[in-house]
């Protein structure tokens, strides 16, 4: 695996094998992986000659408040997982490479629709940071696929719409949610939960899994179902961000005759914002 912390010395070497006819894939990360990052890589290489991974902790989408310092920082652990996979090339910039001129003058993506809800609400300018970033990327990498994790289903659907608007030609791929044996979304978060509270965290995904149960035997009353969720995590000891029932494509609050449907799910633990979501067709 050729590792690279310069903008110019990727591109170089991509622009080579872009011109031997290579197909270029690419997954974004923020690093600290785990199982569900290496799935992603594993689904990449299915489908293109070279994957370029990229760690990059991006203080762009974090609030005034949140973990960007203590966001957790795993390098070499990374590297050795992403070499036992196969990984053809890893970028990992520095804040001076990805934002020379800093993050307060950085020329900014909006993606005007889908982000002032669900964990957009929770965290304004979040998404704003997302689709910035991964425009630089874009732009950087130039790969004709990107595989993204379901489990971030707010920020699937922004993506796509991103890149949509702007007419990138890149193929967005969505890979499955990988999930711990109680059923707990994989998550860099995970790391931060108490031995304590783990053993309840997966009350989010039973609860999710508990309104789509109901939805499928034909209940569609969905600020009902909703409501019952956000008692049950509560009840578990846990406080709701949100349990919303949505339309999978726009995440607009669903209509009684929507056919695609995703129910998303945050909730915060001692230390932690977990998010998880379920659709049905």
């Amino acid at each position: 695996m050729q590792i690279f912390h310069s903008i110019q010395g990727l591109r170089q070497s991509l622009l080579q094998l872009r011109r031997q006819g290579k197909r270029i894939g690419f997954v974004p990360t923020m690093g600290n992986l785990h199982d569900a990052h290496i799935e992603l890589v594993k689904r990449a290489q299915q489908t293109n000659d070279i994957v370029v991974c990229s760690i990059f902790v991006n203080g762009l989408q974090f609030g005034l408040n949140e973990d960007w310092d203590k966001y957790p920082r795993t390098f070499e652990d990374d590297c050795a997982k992403l070499r036992a996979v196969g990984c053809d090339f890893l970028f990992h910039p520095d804040d001076n490479e990805m934002y020379p001129n800093g993050l307060d003058t950085q020329t900014r993506v909006i993606c005007p629709t889908m982000t002032d809800v669900l964990c957009g609400a929770s965290r304004p300018g979040h998404f704003e940071g997302v689709t910035t970033v991964v425009t630089k990327l874009f732009n950087i990498v130039q790969p004709e696929e990107a595989v993204f994790g379901i489990k971030d289903f707010q920020q699937l659907a922004v993506i796509r719409r991103m890149v949509e608007d702007l007419c990138m030609p890149v193929e967005i791929t969505a890979a499955p949610i990988h999930r711990e044996a109680d059923g707990l979304a994989m998550s860099s978060r995970n790391g931060y939960l108490t031995a304590e509270e783990r053993p309840r965290c997966n009350q989010l995904n039973r609860s999710l899994s508990w309104v789509v149960t109901q939805i499928e035997a034909g209940n569609r009353d969905f600020p009902a179902l909703e409501a019952e969720a956000k008692s049950q995590i509560e009840q578990a000891g846990f406080k709701v961000d949100y349990v919303t029932v949505c339309n999978s494509k726009t995440l607009e609050l669903a209509a009684e005759d929507d056919q695609q449907i995703t129910v998303l799910g945050a909730m915060y633990t001692s230390h932690a914002r977990l998010i998880d979501n379920i659709s049905l067709t």
